[in-house]
């Protein structure tokens, strides 16, 4: 009995490594300001070959292309190459008259065969590119995204030091006038990016850089074959480590703002993170050799970039651990399941006031659209209990009370068994919303489903499955989200 204890307390313990790494992670943040790249950046202009694959995108490749030729960046030094990924909408139509206005920037590239996935389109583009012996560097980015006018300088000043070999922007939503689900993706983003990816920059390794706006010194895209990986659907993330395993560094700068169009509805933001997590799964396997081992790279193969890394792709995992933790002491020591739950909440609460409040000062302006996804990110019912775990002893008052309504069940029980397997059982209303947006069900239902559960449940349902889609060997399909030109600059 006292094995089984152990054993179950350590797996509430485990389940806790994702709170901590997240506190980590956050409290790096504030360092950015005297640890980054800043000092060795000046201005610096190479000569730019933008590829922008496309499939399919006579909306909005037009609006894309004339953002990229009014960047402040001298205009000889710009080629943008659309890589048309054998389309059959109007996006050849629109690119050859965009190269009929400017011909000495605008490139149309045509694949007979298309539907090879992405890496397949740009590492078409990029060998004519190498081959013209033009390019000094190059940006690949997505066929919708709104790059700033400062965006592409702000990224190339730091490719005048050598050891830069690639770097990406910040990437913001940017649907107008957006709705719940794009908000909470808004919102996400300050997080995963402009947070995360600071914190990142501080310990001197980069996780991934953003597919739609990263920019390759013409040496590391050569030191990295020459090409993008297509064995998985992570092309990016790749691209990232090849970089930092060939002896340069991948970093971020915060202040070259990209803004994108994303999925607006529980299916497509399915599709798209399903690619997303596949591809991490993927990665993980691919790279098993670098994981804590520094002697193959000392920065991706230390302990806390190993930490941070399976923190985020093993999310779902540490959620169930800690839920079996807790459940299991409920019918062996009560008394110790009712404590450590109680510290586990303060924990997650501690760490979402610091999580969410610190977002709000990183980007006071997504944040102020997106206020009211950020609070209810974790969902209703775990903010509940968040708030609950914020005063001491009300947790204790609530179940006492609760144990003075029964006489024959006892609701309390039933009450404390849900808070234990609610970290598990999240994941399936969340589910439940992608189900019923599947069945054209109304949005406020869809939506509903994602304020109970929250927009976190939703991303490690995703992740879970994409587990269950790597166990079963499912096809590499690019699944690509549809795009209708409703991005704006600003959002």
């Amino acid at each position: 009995m006292i094995i089984l204890k152990v054993i179950l307390t350590l797996f509430v313990i485990i389940g806790s490594v994702p709170l901590f790494t997240s506190l980590y992670q956050f409290s790096m943040v504030g360092w950015h300001g005297w640890k980054n790249h800043y000092k060795k950046a000046k201005p610096f202009y190479p000569k730019v070959a933008i590829i922008v694959p496309a499939w399919n995108e006579g909306n909005v490749i037009g609006n894309t292309i004339e953002r990229l030729y009014d960047l402040e960046y001298p205009k000889d030094s710009i080629r943008v190459y659309v890589v048309d990924d054998a389309s059959t909408d109007h996006t050849p139509d629109v690119v050859k008259e965009k190269h009929k206005k400017y011909p000495n920037n605008v490139f149309h590239l045509r694949r007979d065969k298309g539907g090879e996935g992405k890496a397949h389109t740009l590492n078409h583009g990029i060998a004519i590119i190498l081959e013209e012996n033009w390019a000094e560097a190059m940006l690949i980015i997505d066929a919708d995204v709104l790059f700033e006018k400062k965006a592409l300088s702000k990224m190339a000043r730091h490719l005048v030091d050598p050891e830069i070999g690639s770097v990406t922007a910040y990437i913001k939503e940017g649907s107008a006038p957006g709705n719940y689900i794009t908000k909470c993706i808004a919102f996400e983003y300050i997080t995963a990016q402009a947070a995360s990816r600071r914190a990142q920059n501080v310990m001197g390794v980069m996780a991934c850089l953003a597919g739609g706006a990263q920019l390759h010194s013409r040496e590391n895209m050569i030191a990295i074959g020459g090409k993008i990986d297509t064995s998985s659907l992570a092309e990016d993330t790749f691209t990232t480590f090849k970089t930092q395993l060939n002896g340069r560094k991948a970093i971020f700068d915060p202040n070259a703002l990209v803004w994108a169009e994303e999925p607006d509805g529980p299916v497509g933001v399915w599709k798209q993170r399903l690619r997303w997590a596949r591809g991490n799964v993927q990665l993980s396997r691919a790279f098993k050799h670098v994981w804590f081992n520094k002697a193959i790279h000392k920065r991706l193969g230390s302990i806390k970039f190993g930490i941070v890394w399976f923190s985020i792709i093993l999310m779902p995992i540490f959620m169930i651990i800690a839920s079996l933790g807790l459940t299991g002491l409920f019918f062996v020591d009560f008394p110790l399941s009712w404590y450590l739950f109680n510290q586990f909440w303060i924990l997650n609460s501690i760490t979402y006031l610091f999580v969410t409040l610190f977002s709000f000062l990183i980007d006071p302006v997504i944040a102020k659209r997106s206020w009211l996804q950020g609070i209810l990110f974790p969902g209703i019912i775990s903010l509940t209990i968040i708030l609950i775990s914020l005063v001491p002893g009300l947790m204790d008052k609530i179940i006492n009370y609760l144990d003075g309504l029964s006489t024959t069940l006892s609701i309390s029980n039933i009450a404390i068994l849900f808070m234990y397997t609610w970290l598990a059982v999240c994941m399936i209303p969340a589910w439940i919303s992608y189900k019923l947006d599947l069945k054209k069900a109304p949005a406020w239902v869809t939506t509903g489903f994602i304020v109970i559960a929250g927009f976190g449940p939703l991303l490690c349902a995703i992740t879970w499955q994409s587990y269950i889609s790597e166990l079963n060997n499912e096809e590499l399909k690019w699944d690509k989200t549809e795009k209708t030109g409703k991005v704006t600059l600003g959002g």
